[in-house]
């Protein structure tokens, strides 16, 4: 028998070596390469061709530029306005989308909310993690949400509710009509896979998740890197030659990136990270790569007990939920890609009781927080060296936008002089190291959303330029035909003296 060969990779970026290192040269992480046998000899001329025979397409041959149509393929529609506004407006045919995630964070139930939402889409779901039986009894949960619709309900001719308006026998008979369309799978083996997909054809394939699929061509285990290089590989080949858009799931590691190899996020067309608190009810789905479309949109979710609800107004929920004579609370003007909405940002200011201050940020960078500490301690002439400080974004929110340093600021001088903010002012700047206040992309889209819902004033940089106009007088556009004022300060002690000489 032929001699097995192994390889030493790198657990954390897929780095492969002919022996094992205690330091990995390419990311720089310690004791993270793990033997895994390399692909079987008497394989290994088999694999690619083997693959093809399952899904019966002939070798692909070379052809011209100028012979190779250029028009886009129609993008498929998946019932979910949000997911399709990260994605560049749905689709793409043969396209590959990677979705990773914390666990219970809601990448299955989000997977699984497509085909239910979007009956008509005939989808192939793949389950290695869980039964076929566990997956219909959360279909039949998710589909409350549906079946809850008045629009649903019009279009079935059927009650909107599951409750006393309904008898047990329209029950059974609306739950058996949940996601006509999807075919659920419980397998792990990638050949047969390929092979149900082959038989089925189905317009989308769902893989939950690429750590629990495996190809016998390999000695190694599911989940490790060379299964996932080989079993991703493999189902791009299928996406690009049958046209079937793939969705999988991806594990993360316990510093967040998505586990396996690097080289999974590079040959994946589009990549989604899932983020947020699992102690809060609010998901953020991220864009982070995407190959048709842009990278600057997210999608805001609601976690409850029928599954993700999509928020299209992110800024009714996130704005203050408490009376207005509260000291410490400021609301920001913030922008998440080319998303502009509204958070709280809440500070408490308080005498050091154990000598040495603490500083505590939820939601915010701890580094940023204790730059803006410094700033105004040293140019602002704010004694806050010896006062414990805590600052918290509502909502289980994160906040990684410079735009926020103002109002994390006024919050926190708001606390420490004990003087409350009226709720309908709002702050869109970023703060310099000497203090002065600087400017932000696309103030115009902050101040129409701060206007939208009813904000009365927003302080932002004098330095600020309107993003509809280059000319030197473009600053006046920023406040002509607006309802809300627009207030321009120039350094921390223009903002005290305009915000809080009340």
């Amino acid at each position: 028998m032929a001699k097995v060969k192994s390889a030493w990779f790198c657990t954390s970026c897929g780095f492969e070596s002919a022996k094992w290192l205690g330091r990995c040269p390419s990311c720089g992480e310690w004791n993270t390469f793990n033997e895994a046998p390399s692909v079987k000899n008497s394989k290994d001329s088999k694999t690619i061709s083997r693959s093809r025979s399952l899904l019966g397409v002939a070798t692909p041959k070379p052809a011209l530029l100028k012979d190779i149509s250029s028009t886009e393929g129609s993008r498929i529609s998946i019932g979910n306005t949000e997911i399709e506004r990260v994605l560049g407006g749905g689709l793409v045919e043969g396209s590959m989308v990677l979705l990773g995630g914390e666990p219970g964070i809601g990448k299955s139930t989000l997977s699984l909310q497509i085909p239910i939402e979007c009956p008509n889409l005939k989808t192939l779901y793949v389950s290695g993690e869980e039964s076929p039986r566990q997956i219909k009894l959360r279909a039949e949960r998710l589909a409350q949400r549906v079946l809850l619709k008045g629009d649903d309900a019009a279009n079935t001719g059927r009650t909107s509710t599951l409750g006393d308006k309904a008898s047990n026998k329209d029950n059974i008979a609306v739950k058996n009509e949940i996601a006509p369309n999807c075919y659920i799978l419980g397998e792990t083996l990638l050949e047969n896979i390929l092979q149900q997909s082959k038989t089925v054809a189905p317009e989308l394939l769902i893989i939950d998740s690429i750590q629990t699929i495996y190809t016998d061509t390999l000695d190694s285990s599911a989940g490790s890197v060379s299964q996932v290089k080989e079993c991703a590989a493999a189902l791009l080949r299928f996406a690009k030659e049958s046209g079937t858009p793939v969705i999988i799931i991806g594990h993360i590691t316990k510093d967040g990136s998505i586990a396996g190899p690097k080289v999974l996020e590079h040959i994946v067309d589009v990549v989604l990270q899932f983020e947020g608190d699992t102690r809060h009810s609010y998901r953020i789905l991220r864009g982070i790569k995407n190959r048709f479309g842009s990278t600057d949109e997210i999608a805001i979710f609601e976690m409850n007990n029928t599954g993700l609800r999509q928020i299209s107004n992110p800024s009714e929920i996130l704005t203050p939920m408490h009376k207005g004579d509260l000291s410490g609370v400021a609301v920001c003007s913030m922008l998440d890609g080319n998303r502009p909405f509204l958070i709280e940002i809440q500070a408490l200011v308080s005498t050091a009781a154990y000598g040495v201050p603490q500083r505590s940020a939820t939601g915010f960078d701890y580094k940023r927080l204790n730059m803006l500490l410094a700033v105004l301690e040293k140019r602002a002439g704010f004694k806050l060296s010896s006062k414990d400080v805590f600052l918290n974004i509502a909502g289980g929110m994160k906040a990684n936008d410079p735009g926020c340093d103002l109002a994390v600021v006024c919050s926190i001088l708001s606390s420490n002089f004990d003087l409350y903010l009226s709720p309908k002012i709002c702050f869109a700047a970023e703060i310099g190291l000497s203090g002065e206040i600087r400017p932000v992309n696309q103030i115009d889209r902050r101040i129409s959303e701060a206007e939208r819902l009813g904000y009365e004033k927003i302080y932002i940089s004098s330095y600020n330029l309107s993003d509809s106009s280059h000319s030197g007088n473009s600053r006046k556009n920023l406040s002509r035909n607006r309802k809300i004022e627009v207030v321009e300060v120039s350094d921390i002690g223009a903002l005290t003296r305009s915000v809080f000489a009340h």
